[in-house]
């Protein structure tokens, strides 16, 4: 079907750019990304996510001083290294072999 209809959001910047540099690994575009998700919409009838708070002890980002961020990427990065992480590609890898791509 050609596609015949635009659609104009607005987004934080960087949230933007995050999700453009994410797309780019996976090969597809903005456009296509959402796409995708409006597809997944109308096939369940829903968002196509669980939609919930997060867990106690987990604070969002921007509620975070600097320090305390600093923080928190210093214990994630120790956990990576003693092995209790995965990297990026390995994830995505999986997430490939999940959606048979």
């Amino acid at each position: 079907m050609a596609k015949s209809s635009n659609l104009y959001i607005r987004i934080e910047p960087e949230i933007k750019e995050q999700a453009e540099k994410v797309f780019e690994g996976l090969g597809i575009s903005m456009s296509n990304a959402v796409g995708l998700f409006l597809r997944q919409v109308v096939i369940n009838q829903a968002i196509p996510f669980e939609l919930k708070l997060a867990p106690d002890g987990i604070k969002p980002v921007d509620t975070m001083m600097e320090a305390e961020f600093n923080t928190e990427l210093e214990k994630g990065y120790a956990e990576y290294l003693a092995g209790h992480g995965r990297s990026a590609k390995e994830v995505f890898s999986n997430i490939r072999k999940g959606l048979n791509t």
